[in-house]
């Protein structure tokens, strides 16, 4: 049963490899995401600087797919935690 799953993935891989990276890409921001919000708690703001460049690597590979939404939400993320480091003078 495993065997015919891995099998199906593969294949619905290499018809779809700009789906895939769309994929890929949101799962990126999805991680990104919580770290920028949790950098809206007063005092905890560096952590963007955590957040921004993992949303750039989802960011750069949302660019690389056919679709366009892995890219957008990544570019939110990226925005959301440069606002907060603007607010915060890049630390706070």
């Amino acid at each position: 049963m495993a065997h015919k799953c891995f099998i199906l993935a593969i294949q619905w891989v290499s018809r779809y490899p700009g789906a895939v990276l769309n994929i890929l890409s949101i799962l990126i921001g999805l991680v990104a995401l919580p770290i920028a919000l949790v950098g809206f708690v007063p005092l905890l703001g560096a952590l963007n600087w955590l957040a921004i460049p993992i949303a750039i690597v989802g960011a750069a590979i949302g660019f690389l797919s056919s679709q366009r939404s892995g890219r957008n939400f990544n570019i939110f993320v990226i925005i959301v935690g440069c606002v907060r480091l603007w607010l915060g003078f890049g630390i706070l």
